[in-house]
């Protein structure tokens, strides 16, 4: 296991539990990172104001507050990270966390492997100051798109992608290991109108995984998340 030194990322884990909160220090701290905690909203809050954080891991069911509410507070001031912390079939707190400014979730029970990919992948989209807008060539395994010349290419081949096909695949693109809800989706692609058809987006995801993925039915780029939208995984 790695030490962690005065470089390493601080992580914030807002955690009401005593056990999981006792693992997840043990875990991260062995895994190299620098940790604070909180048990619960108010602590959460004066905490992240204090010590500026990396990153925060949010457990929602806090005993103070709503974890949503400390979410939107957080966020109407910090830049860092938020992952968070969720327990099976909470698609609607999912949504409304995704919506709240949080940058992933992780559903418990999660594996440790799990977690440690999800900060890795939350701290460099932080590092690199997400995908800015300046970025006009995209490349991903065997997948390049050209945003200015808007040619795609797998496996070396030009790809045809409709005018919609290639909006959703560059919305996608410029949000990598994120998940991006249907609602989000729909309104940037199709606007506020078509914003209830989820229908109409799981039609064209099928599409794009048929012209991007070696096996569609087992994508390795475009993952659905099951009741709450989509993640490109890079």
């Amino acid at each position: 296991m790695a030490a962690a030194s005065e470089k390493s990322p601080l992580l914030l884990l807002v955690e009401d539990e005593t056990p999981m909160r006792k693992f997840l220090r043990s875990f991260l701290t062995g895994s190299g990172y620098r940790m604070v905690e909180a048990s619960t909203g108010e602590q959460a809050l004066r905490t992240a104001e204090s010590t500026q954080p990396d990153l925060i891991l949010l457990d929602l069911g806090l005993p103070d507050m709503d974890g949503q509410e400390v979410l939107r507070e957080l966020r109407q001031w910090i830049k860092a990270p938020i992952i968070v912390l969720t327990i099976r079939d909470e698609d609607v707190q999912k949504i409304a966390a995704l919506d709240h400014g949080a940058d992933d979730y992780i559903t418990k029970p999660f594996s440790s492997g799990e977690l440690l990919a999800r900060i890795r992948a939350a701290l460099r989209r932080s590092a690199t100051g997400q995908v800015g807008s300046e970025v006009q060539i995209f490349e991903v395994g065997n997948l390049v798109v050209d945003l200015a010349t808007r040619e795609v290419r797998v496996n070396g081949e030009e790809v045809h992608f409709t005018p919609i096909e290639f909006k959703l695949l560059t919305i996608l693109l410029r949000h990598p290991n994120r998940v991006l809800t249907h609602e989000y989706l729909l309104k940037e692609v199709w606007g506020p109108a078509r914003s209830e058809n989820k229908q109409h987006l799981r039609v064209f995801m099928a599409g794009l995984r048929r012209k991007i993925e070696a096996d569609p039915a087992r994508p390795r780029h475009l993952m659905t998340e099951q009741g709450v939208g989509y993640r490109f995984v890079d």
